[in-house]
């Protein structure tokens, strides 16, 4: 039985598949409230296309938002294309992972999902470091209570913000230079940002840690996880479908058995 995950973020849109006890590769469409239901039905009709994927394949859907504005949008276009109603992940409704925080409906419904993979896979406490258009920290204590998170611009955030506001400053490449002393703008902005960054996440990590009590996991998550190569050894794992990981457990959670 085929799974689809939906998760709806500020930049992207991504449609996970799972076939065959595996993830296939990712298909992305650019977020834009513009789009109606039949323009984001053709794309995906193309890319299951494309794909080799058939429309039958797929018998269960569960979908995070960060976009209250798509959602419904992306719930009907399911409904079009597949004919299944799918599942949307509801922080406050999942059972066994409890949400230690002020007000429950604040929180982006992807990082429990980032949270719910990460305890389903480790049993203990951990961080994860989602690296998207913010880059957060949620942190899972070991009762599988989300403690908080902390969120800071994300690196293309940060990024297109001086590029973007500053008439000679030109958009900049996301490459880890050698130096941390700029020799030009670009290489500057590179220093200032990236090496920047490495330290940002390092330091954040360490003082969480402190806490909480017993050992710790780190993952790491998102399409820039990787950008940071220095940072690798402070992760216990990179993986870009954790995401999707915590929708398939949550529909699980929910009745869906693959």
């Amino acid at each position: 039985m085929g799974f689809l995950g939906i998760d709806i973020g500020n930049t992207n849109i991504v449609y996970g598949i799972y076939l065959e006890k595996k993830w296939q590769p990712q298909i992305r469409v650019e977020t834009s409230l513009k789009r109606t239901v039949s323009d984001y039905e053709k794309h995906l009709r193309s890319e299951f296309l494309e794909n080799d994927i058939k429309k039958d394949h797929i018998q269960k859907v569960v979908i995070s938002s960060v976009v209250p504005g798509l959602t419904k949008t992306i719930e009907e276009l399911v409904f079009l294309f597949l004919g299944i109603q799918p599942l949307i992940l509801k922080p406050k409704n999942i059972s066994n992972l409890q949400l230690e925080i002020e007000n429950p409906a604040e929180i982006g419904s992807d990082l429990v999902a980032n949270a719910l993979a990460a305890v389903h896979r480790y049993k203990s406490a951990c961080v994860v470091v989602d690296f998207g258009t913010a880059l957060t920290f949620t942190v899972v204590d070991e009762g599988r209570k989300i403690l908080g998170v902390s969120i800071a611009p994300g690196i293309k955030t940060a990024m297109k913000a001086l590029s973007s506001n500053t008439a000679q400053l030109p958009e900049i490449p996301l490459d880890l230079p050698e130096s941390a002393i700029g020799k030009n703008t670009v290489h500057a902005l590179q220093a200032g940002i990236l090496i920047g960054y490495i330290g940002l996440i390092e330091h954040l990590v360490k003082e969480i840690k402190k806490e909480l009590p017993g050992n710790t996991k780190i993952i790491a998550t998102g399409g820039l996880s990787s950008v940071l190569k220095p940072l690798k050894p402070l992760f216990d794992e990179i993986d870009l479908n954790l995401t999707l990981n915590g929708l398939k457990i949550y529909g699980e959670i929910h009745g869906y058995k693959n």
